[in-house]
């Protein structure tokens, strides 16, 4: 790859005023299609319509990292200092001549700044709904302001994403930043004056919510442990299952496979990383993965003992899908579909357990009087 300069703030500007006139499309379509309502109400659809985005930016991550995009404009915010490929043209085409199989192709190019632009245009969104909540109503200002600071955080590690050349500390906590987002933005959306839970939250009992905040907690465990898996390539370490390399116990390097500082592909030494290392990353993912789903499983039980049926359900789907969608990823030889479907859905999990947890309360079981007998929307 020929060398570019890594940070080229020249088309910015460009870049902003694009990221402004694209998120005036949603902008527009919510305020219109509610024109009836009162601004709290129209904030909070566009709240969900951020929500619903920011979702596709997180599965269009994952697109962009599957298809080896992610260098696909090695220098950042822009490529080869343009705000689109099309004015690149000739730096890219000069790259894929010099390596046609490498990073930098027109294709990947596109790719990684269509990522780009939906990126800042969930931070333009973002932007707005915090200015609505600092001008209009401040009692709710706090998670709007925090999901703003959080994507200012997000765009950092994309930045150092691309200039550091998929360092794969950073693309994990790019990935799980980006779960984070999501669980921000649905607090967020829960607590405006026109959720039908800002005020009002379900009773449950102490030791309900326990298990579903331990859930929680093992699941962000597992998404970061994905992540890792991801970032440093390691899906066909085991193309079996439940066997790995036709062994319950493969040769496994633990400490250069968890060793967190350190290039792609390569150890903490700078030497090529060693075949029995990616085996351990795909290993601990795979039977952490266990007792997340029955605890994931028992939490679902628990929710629909207790009337979240909705909730339940949704996580009873999403576990099968899971395990369905990892086992594919190895012994299919990583379809993309099934790896988009499987960090979809542990988007899912993660945003399902938080719903559960932000509509209700913990309670002590003999405060509460009965058990809730409809779904809870």
């Amino acid at each position: 790859m020929q060398e570019v300069e890594l940070f080229n703030l020249g088309p910015v500007l460009q870049l902003l005023l694009l990221a402004i006139v694209v998120a005036l499309g949603p902008l527009s379509w919510v305020w219109l299609r509610h024109r009836h309502h009162d601004v709290p109400q129209r904030v909070h659809q566009l709240t969900a319509l951020t929500l619903f985005l920011c979702f596709d930016l997180v599965v269009f991550g994952a697109f962009t990292r599957l298809s080896d995009s992610g260098l696909g404009c090695p220098d950042w915010p822009g490529c080869y200092g343009h705000a689109s490929p099309l004015g690149a043209g000739e730096a890219i085409e000069t790259a894929q001549t010099a390596m046609p199989s490498g990073p930098v192709t027109l294709s990947k190019a596109w790719v990684e700044m269509v990522h780009r632009y939906l990126a800042m245009t969930v931070g333009v969104l973002i932007l707005t709904l915090a200015a609505f909540s600092w001008r209009r109503d401040r009692s709710v200002w706090g998670w709007p302001t925090l999901s703003l600071v959080w994507v200012c955080v997000q765009g950092a590690f994309g930045a150092f994403t691309v200039t550091m050349k998929l360092f794969p500390a950073i693309v994990s906590m790019h990935l799980l930043g980006g779960m984070v987002l999501l669980v921000l933005l649905l607090l967020q959306l829960l607590r405006q004056r026109h959720a039908p839970w800002a005020e009002y939250r379900l009773p449950l009992p102490t030791p309900v919510r326990g298990w579903l905040k331990l859930s929680a907690c093992l699941l962000l465990l597992q998404v970061l442990l994905g992540a890792w898996v991801s970032s440093n390539y390691a899906v066909m370490a085991c193309d079996t299952y439940p066997l790995c390399q036709g062994t319950w116990w493969p040769e496994m390097n633990f400490d250069k496979g968890f060793a967190v500082w350190r290039a792609l592909g390569l150890d903490s030494q700078g030497q090529a990383l060693p075949f029995q290392a990616l085996t351990a990353i795909h290993f601990v993912h795979r039977w952490h993965a266990v007792p997340v789903a029955l605890l994931l499983l028992w939490s679902s039980v628990l929710l629909y003992q207790h009337g979240l049926s909705l909730q339940s359900r949704g996580l009873w789907l999403l576990v099968l899908l899971q395990f369905m969608t990892g086992i594919s990823n190895a012994v299919l030889g990583w379809p993309l579909l099934a790896a988009l479907l499987h960090t979809a859905s542990a988007a899912g999990l993660l945003l399902l357990l938080s719903w559960s947890l932000a509509i209700t309360e913990s309670r002590p079981p003999g405060h509460i009087a009965a058990t809730f007998s409809r779904p809870v929307l």
